[in-house]
């Protein structure tokens, strides 16, 4: 975890998820957009950062246990998730594992282009981008964008990047969401891009169903990677979000103060 501009007595944390393939640099200068006493943490995945020399992790349960791991000292105050693709699935399950294991819960989840768990979704050979061919992935990579060509183009680059592509996907194309899972008790906000090839707007609204508290759908113009092009409208409409499920938080009295079941002050 990298914390870009460290917030001594923070109000809130917010916790920023990568995508398949990518690493906590999706959120560079992220920092910025957020309110001064926010504290914005992106998280990197074992074999990229600072932990480039370490092994991949090629199973969604077991990242979302480092993860899990890896944030609980920095849960002492109110925190909040919004993950990018593969970042929304892993965010969502550490959400779930929080939640079964009586830790305390982010007072917001923001997923982005990533559609809601479907289990009894066919998740075939046609969807197992990790078995495709060096050839089918880059093409596959191409449509969807946000990969730059000199890593697609050049040999070299793509011995580095590909194996991670690999690792990513195989992750997400083998994850299966639990047949029957409670609604979480975290509030939940949906974003995406309406020109996106692989998550269209009726995958995203269906996370309606996987909240007691849905927030609300947020489309933007482009694709898979709309937010490159709209950082700081996506962050305003995070931080409002985050405020919204506060206040109703607050007016509820049922969200536990992270601090007290902590024992911290």
């Amino acid at each position: 975890m990298t914390c870009p501009r460290p917030v001594p007595g923070a109000a809130l944390r917010l916790f920023l998820f990568h995508h398949a393939g990518g690493s906590h640099l999706l959120y560079r200068g992220w920092e910025h957009e957020f309110p001064a006493d926010w504290e914005v943490c992106v998280l990197d995945a074992p074999g990229r950062g600072r932990l480039a020399d370490t092994p991949f992790i090629d199973d969604c349960e077991e990242l979302v246990a480092f993860f899990g791991t890896e944030l609980r000292p920095w849960t002492d105050r109110p925190f909040a998730f919004f993950g990018h693709s593969m970042g929304s699935l892993v965010a969502y399950e550490l959400t779930r594992r929080l939640e079964a294991e009586g830790y305390p819960l982010p007072v917001w989840l923001g997923v982005s282009s990533c559609g809601a768990p479907q289990p009894d979704r066919d998740r075939g050979t046609p969807r197992a981008r990790h078995l495709f061919t060096d050839g089918e992935l880059r093409d596959w990579l191409r449509s969807v964008g946000g990969t730059p060509e000199a890593v697609l183009n050049d040999e070299a680059a793509w011995r580095v990047f590909g194996p991670r592509f690999r690792n990513d996907f195989a992750l997400v194309d083998t994850w299966r969401p639990a047949a029957r899972t409670e609604p979480l008790r975290t509030p939940v906000s949906a974003f995406g891009g309406d020109g996106d090839p692989v998550v269209g707007r009726e995958r995203l609204s269906a996370w309606a169903g996987r909240t007691e508290r849905f927030l609300g759908l947020n489309m933007f113009d482009g694709g898979h990677f709309y937010l490159a092009d709209h950082r700081r409208a996506v962050a305003r409409r995070v931080t409002a979000a985050v405020a919204a499920a506060r206040r109703a938080a607050g007016h509820a009295g049922t969200t536990p103060d992270p601090c007290a079941m902590l024992g911290t002050s």
